[in-house]
């Protein structure tokens, strides 16, 4: 199966799984986030790509929550999801889109992903930064939430071994750990110093690592 079909498939035990894939939830998508909003203005346009269950735009939307919206992702049933969880509220919009290939033409404030753009090969992954970085205005914002190898061989399989215990006792069912292994054939995992690199060459000004734990890291970039 494609990105699409796999992701559409476990739309909707996505979300209540999630905590149990990511051991460091809390600190990843909380945290995280309220460490970028207590350093920059509400932002007017947010562009959430890979947006999924609208989960990342959530933890925004309690910080900002009269921004403006815009949901990008491949898969509708995941959309449909988003939809439910901002139901009745009029500024979040959605749009079924590969942004590997385009983005929405208007501009935004602020550009994040997360656990999305490691499915990228490295050079679709340096052309999407260098699109993100031709739609964000003087000191706009691109976030990265998303999942890197060690870049060492050994250490990554460290990661990854850690990783796989985690699962394996947090209470996902067998099915759930199938699917889980189906979808990482699809991951195309490059290393946080590799995705820095790839962003100071796209010309942004800062780029800086916010946050890390194993296989979990967060990329800002300042434009």
């Amino acid at each position: 199966m494609n990105i699409e079909q796999q992701f559409n498939l476990i739309a909707d035990e996505y979300d209540n799984n999630r905590k149990k894939f990511i051991p460091c939830f809390n600190d990843f998508y909380q945290s995280t986030t309220e460490f970028i909003a207590s350093n920059i203005e509400n932002p007017k346009r947010i562009l959430d790509l890979g947006a999924g269950t609208g989960l990342l735009s959530y933890f925004w939307f309690r910080h900002f929550p009269t921004s403006e919206y815009v949901l990008v992702d491949i898969a509708d049933e995941m959309l449909n999801v988003a939809r439910k969880r901002f139901s009745g509220i009029n500024n979040v919009y959605y749009s079924i889109l590969d942004y590997s290939n385009e983005l929405p033409k208007e501009s935004f404030d602020v550009v994040a992903s997360a656990l999305s753009i490691h499915h990228l090969e490295n050079n679709d992954k340096s052309d999407l930064f260098s699109r993100i970085y031709d739609i964000l205005p003087s000191n706009g914002l691109f976030v990265n939430y998303d999942q890197f190898c060690a870049g060492d061989p050994e250490m990554n399989d460290w990661f990854d071994s850690y990783w796989e215990n985690q699962l394996a006792n947090s209470g996902l069912t067998e099915h759930d750990i199938e699917l889980w292994k189906e979808r990482r054939k699809l991951d195309r995992e490059c290393s946080v110093e590799q995705e820095t690199e790839m962003l100071y060459k796209s010309n942004f000004k800062a780029v800086k690592c916010i946050y890390s734990c194993q296989k979990f890291s967060v990329i800002a970039a300042i434009k």
